[in-house]
């Protein structure tokens, strides 16, 4: 059985979703790209799987997944100039998970219109549909990160070594209940990286023992300290709170995240 393929059909096909991924893809990594860049990138991405199509080895199924790592890191480092392997991994599977989510709607809308149209879909209701199902997950990313950032609180501890405020942002962790067993007070996270800047806050007649326990993994104890005061900014003006505990957790943090400490919500009840 042979079929047909049109290489000016396939390659706008493939075009428009590398536009709708790309833009996607951005809005989740926090990248920005002009216009301009997000065409060429686009436009490269589906030269690469035109490309891919009319190599003559394997099934065309096989060579469209074939071209799809490395096109999707070529548009990534075209679009927006990111660097390095486990970057450009990392959002290839981001472009992916769009991809998968967007598919999904697009074939739900696909399906109904052929229900309608006794099955005549053509190329312009193909890109209509996927513009729709851009639009809706273009809608829940921004639900999401507007959810998100509502948890982010700006923090600044003062810090006797540097001789200023250490300013940072930290997380409203509403799955954090960690608390002092002796007095109960509610402790805060913070990723190695960050209680390395702290040190000199610690205090060794500050120290406390943290014991937690998390789903997976075994129970244990956290070593922690008391941050003499600490400031806490939010949507009603900045909150001071003195004798804060923080525990020093070793995973569960990545190094690379904007945010290097959990606030235990408890800290902002009154």
């Amino acid at each position: 059985m042979y079929y047909k393929l049109y290489i000016d059909s396939f390659f706008i096909l493939q075009m428009t979703g590398n536009l709708y991924l790309l833009s996607l893809a951005g809005k989740i990594l926090g990248c920005t790209a002009t216009h301009v860049r997000i065409w060429l990138g686009a436009a490269a991405g589906a030269s690469i799987a035109c490309m891919a199509v009319l190599v003559p080895v394997w099934p065309v199924w096989a060579r469209i997944l074939a071209g799809a790592v490395p096109g999707s890191m070529c548009m990534l480092r075209i679009t927006y100039r990111i660097h390095g392997g486990r970057n450009l991994i990392h959002g290839s599977l981001v472009m992916a998970g769009c991809g998968f989510f967007s598919g999904s709607i697009m074939i739900w809308i696909l399906n109904r219109l052929r229900t309608v149209l006794n099955g005549r879909i053509g190329i312009v209701l193909t890109i209509v549909s996927g513009y729709l199902a851009y639009r809706i997950l273009l809608r829940l990313i921004r639900a999401f990160g507007r959810k998100r950032e509502n948890c982010i609180r700006e923090v600044s501890v003062y810090v006797p070594k540097l001789q200023r405020n250490l300013h940072m942002q930290a997380f409203l962790d509403t799955g954090n209940h960690l608390a002092d067993p002796v007095s109960g007070a509610p402790v805060c996270v913070v990723s190695r990286k960050l209680a390395q800047e702290l040190q000199s806050c610690f205090k060794p007649e500050k120290y406390h023992a943290i014991p937690y326990r998390s789903v997976g993994t075994e129970s244990g104890i956290l070593h922690a300290w008391e941050l003499p005061e600490m400031m806490i900014g939010g949507q009603g003006g900045e909150v001071r709170k003195e004798h804060v505990i923080v525990a020093v957790c070793d995973a569960g943090i990545s190094k690379e995240s904007v945010c290097q400490m959990l606030l235990n919500p408890r800290l902002l009840e009154n």
